[in-house]
């Protein structure tokens, strides 16, 4: 499986973009339990922004983006979104998808949990 991810770029703080992420391969036509957005900024570790978990869609964000992103997925064509909003300087990094076949719900902020992951998306927001 393969995931793509797309959608960045450089915007001035307060302003929007839009990451989505799609998947391919042998396994495309299948069901991934979950799907994460993370991010990694320059000397950082990789961090945990949103995920969506679940037949029922539940959705989990970082407390730094709360409110101001949000994440969707259609299953029908296993892609991912993650809307961006108010966007800020804070928030410049390489935002990369993810997604699993067997996460659990406790696991979903996780790194180490997903097995996918798609190369990543280079998100610039200049102050």
């Amino acid at each position: 499986v393969q995931l793509q991810a797309s959608g960045g770029g450089l915007v001035q703080a307060g302003g929007s973009l839009r990451l989505s992420c799609a998947a391919s391969g042998r396994t495309a036509s299948n069901y991934f339990r979950g799907w994460g957005w993370f991010r990694q900024a320059p000397g950082k570790e990789r961090e945990f922004v949103a995920a969506v978990f679940g037949r029922g869609g539940t959705t989990y964000y970082a407390d730094s983006v709360k409110g101001r992103f949000t994440i969707s997925r259609d299953n029908a064509k296993n892609t991912l979104s993650l809307q961006m909003n108010s966007l800020k300087p804070g928030d410049t990094a390489v935002y990369y998808c993810a997604a699993d076949n067997t996460l659990i719900m406790s696991s979903v902020r996780s790194v180490s949990a997903y097995d996918y992951w798609g190369k990543g998306t280079l998100v610039t927001v200049s102050s």
